[in-house]
């Protein structure tokens, strides 16, 4: 936890909060922090600043903070990712976030097994709760928005063209035979395959929604791996 994120419930007066649960916890045994010693906090959605420990016992810690300073500029990138097996969902959302992505689509594809939309960890709560994570290690206070689409047709044809007009949209593809760009310039909708990529169907259907398919070469990458690959490459 790099920074500490703060809620608009934690706050007790206008620059005074209080923490109970995981973020007490974190303080105490990671930070290893005590009265008197400041931490990176921000407040979500909000601005970032520090925050000084004026009291810490078994249950609680109490911070008075100062919130002066901008998060971190978000990413131009919109993502559209086909829904990966659940244990690497969480993965994917907080590697996203942390690298600034703030527009998730979580899609269904051919390759993506039925029984993952079955998942506990597609709920709100625990979305959220990854994202927070991401937040956290990147010291970034806005939080991205996560929109799931289980119906891959009626996205691609009716609301993807209107999502990426007026960006560099692009599809990655292990068949593809151009090369992924580098260092791109302006807003980029990047949509990423299951395990083995989008089959050829649905790599024609994104391609009549304005997207190109690009490849980061001859090796298959899990997802989360090409997720921030292809990220750190474009942008």
């Amino acid at each position: 936890m790099n920074l500490v994120l703060l809620f608009p419930d934690d706050f007790v007066e206008d620059n005074r909060v209080v923490l109970r649960g995981r973020r007490r916890e974190h303080i105490a045994q990671v930070h290893r922090a005590g009265a008197g010693d400041s931490l990176v906090v921000g407040l979500i959605d909000g601005k970032a600043g520090s925050g000084t420990i004026t009291r810490l016992t078994p249950d609680e810690v109490e911070l008075v903070v100062s919130l002066d300073g901008e998060p971190p500029p978000a990413l131009p990138v919109t993502l559209v990712v086909a829904l990966p097996r659940p244990k690497v969902l969480n993965r994917i959302v907080a590697g996203a976030t942390s690298l600034g992505v703030k527009k998730i689509f979580l899609v269904n594809s051919w390759r993506v097994e039925k029984s993952y939309w079955k998942s506990p960890r597609l709920s709100v709560e625990n979305l959220r709760e990854q994202a927070t994570a991401g937040l956290e290690q990147a010291r970034d206070t806005v939080m991205p928005k996560i929109e799931l689409r289980r119906l891959f047709r009626p996205f691609v044809e009716e609301e993807l063209p209107g999502i990426a007009a007026g960006t560099t949209a692009l599809v990655a593809h292990p068949r593809a035979a151009a090369e992924c760009p580098r260092d791109l310039e302006g807003a980029i909708t990047l949509a990423i395959g299951p395990e083995g990529g989008f089959i050829d169907p649905e790599i024609a259907s994104l391609e009549r929604a304005g997207f190109r398919a690009v490849s980061l070469g001859p090796r298959i990458l899990r997802v989360e791996t090409a997720v921030a690959a292809l990220i750190a490459r474009l942008v």
